[in-house]
């Protein structure tokens, strides 16, 4: 029995009444979660299922569903909902699924041969439990407790094996780090995502708080990136949350929703974001604004969190100091990660067991000791004039302020930078957008200044193949997609050079 666990069955015997999870309609008190898990975990047993996957809307099943693998001692696989279906195909088949929880059989049945298991007809979330007709056999590095799943730079999932151990080590970090108490966290992101499954479940139960899982849509959250403003906002003032978890288009859009006269809840003290560089001018507004935000690192193979600034210790413009559980160093300008490795990748031996974690990421430690990002080692530009430029500062200052939702900045071997953007208020006119990158460029040299850029008529999105699960660009995808776009401003340029 691990800590988690533990834990729910100390609060079950000692405040079986507390509420623990919450859904869209519904709420478990601690004697109901820890009744729920042990009712899952027996169905679970007797179908003598090995590795279960869950296909499912965020909900308290999905928390007991997480826990109940805990405690029956079974490899968890978290599937999003916006992945596509060859996505899901190739997680299902490479993951060695046997079994899958899912919201949505239909579309299961469209994917992958399967077939009913018995499972309680009584539940509420009209989740079933469905057998894989004939699933694969992989090897699993020892210890695999869950699969996360990352969508990477070629849009095949990567899987990531982590044991419990290590996602309870970042649990408690987190909560130790923020000091936290009962809190009442409300999940934005789909629980699919590790952040928000760590940070936002594990965190909370360890520390005897509730945590409100309504699905994306009672949030105003669908697909990777696809964000109901409004809904959120209703969101957030309906459940008077301690704590949230956002992204930074997330927070770009809570940011421009207080300009236009919404109040936050008073009950948030602490805002997380992460997921992508963010502006240190937006978080300043973001505080101003009376949003207590906090920007923090991680990735999947240190079971998510890694760095965070908090209230008492923070520099806007860093991601905060490395929790208890993980140390730096940095290697030729690489940020290298040791402690809480993961086990290794899905079909991958070669990668098990590794003592540390090269990030791919770029970037410095002060002499504080906060961790600053400057970008992906793979991303960087070389203009055409030899300078490098990380397109991840770039876009970070223009989405420092409220008026961008998305932006990409693209330039390699080019004389000048471009962008493909989209703003957060559908209306906005296209001078104030060229007003806007007029300001920031003024703060930037003039070798990674935008000099050209196209509106894009829909939000880049991970249904269309332009977004990871946690909206962080593939911009190899992009660039192809848009490469007629990207082209014609250095076309233009040449012909105008030349008349």
């Amino acid at each position: 029995m691990n800590e988690l666990v533990a834990r729910l069955v100390e609060r079950a015997a000692t405040s079986p009444d507390a509420v623990s999870v919450e859904g869209a309609h519904e709420s478990l008190t601690a004697l109901g979660l820890l009744s729920g898990v042990r009712k899952f975990s027996d169905y679970f047993q007797a179908a003598g299922i090995d590795r279960i996957g869950l296909l499912a809307q965020n909900s308290p099943a999905w928390i007991m569903a997480d826990i109940a693998s805990q405690y029956a001692d079974i490899c968890f696989i978290p599937l999003p909902h916006f992945f596509s279906d060859t996505q899901l195909l190739h997680t299902i088949e490479n993951a060695g699924i046997d079994a899958l929880l899912t919201d949505d059989p239909t579309r299961l049945d469209q994917i992958i041969p399967s077939y009913e298991l018995p499972f309680d007809r009584d539940n509420e979330y009209d989740l079933t439990l469905r057998a894989v007709a004939q699933p694969r056999r992989t090897a699993l590095p020892d210890g695999t407790a869950k699969i996360t799943f990352t969508s990477g730079s070629t849009g095949a999932p990567r899987g990531v094996c982590l044991d419990n151990t290590r996602q309870l080590h970042v649990a408690q970090a987190l909560a130790a780090a923020t000091q936290s108490s009962s809190p009442r966290h409300l999940c934005l992101l789909p629980l699919s995502t590790l952040l928000e499954n760590i940070g936002g479940v594990y965190v909370p139960l360890l520390t005897d708080g509730t945590v409100a899982a309504p699905p994306g849509e009672a949030v105003g959250f669908s697909g990777s990136a696809g964000l109901d403003v409004p809904k959120m906002l209703q969101a957030l003032e309906r459940c008077q949350p301690t704590s949230i978890i956002l992204l930074p288009q997330m927070l770009v859009a809570l940011v421009a929703a207080i300009n236009d006269g919404w109040t936050p809840p008073p009950s948030l003290e602490f805002v997380a974001v992460g997921g992508g560089k963010v502006a240190a001018s937006l978080i300043r507004m973001a505080r101003s604004s009376g949003l207590p935000v906090y920007e923090g690192y991680g990735l999947s193979e240190t079971a998510s969190v890694a760095c965070l600034n908090l209230p008492e210790n923070d520099l806007p413009g860093s991601v905060g100091q490395p929790l208890k559980h993980i140390d730096i160093n940095i290697e030729n300008g690489e940020i290298i990660l040791h402690g809480n490795s993961f086990l290794g990748y899905l079909d991958d031996p070669a990668s098990w067991y590794p003592q540390s974690v090269a990030t791919g990421d770029l970037g410095h430690l002060d002499e504080k000791g906060f961790l600053y990002i400057s970008g992906r080692k793979k991303n960087i530009l070389i203009s055409s004039f030899g300078r490098n430029i990380n397109p991840e500062w770039v876009e970070s200052q223009l989405l420092g302020g409220p008026l961008l939702s998305q932006c990409v900045v693209f330039g390699d071997t080019k004389p000048w930078c471009v962008a493909l953007l989209t703003p957060g208020n559908p209306e906005c006119p296209d001078q104030d957008i060229q007003a806007w990158i007029d300001h920031v460029n003024t703060g930037l040299p003039d070798y990674a200044r935008v000099l050209a850029w196209h509106r894009l008529e829909e939000p880049l999105s991970a249904e269309a193949g332009f977004l990871t699960e946690n909206g962080r660009p593939r911009r190899a995808q992009i660039e192809h997609g848009y490469r007629a776009v990207i082209e014609s401003f250095y076309s233009k340029s040449l012909r105008m050079d030349s008349a």
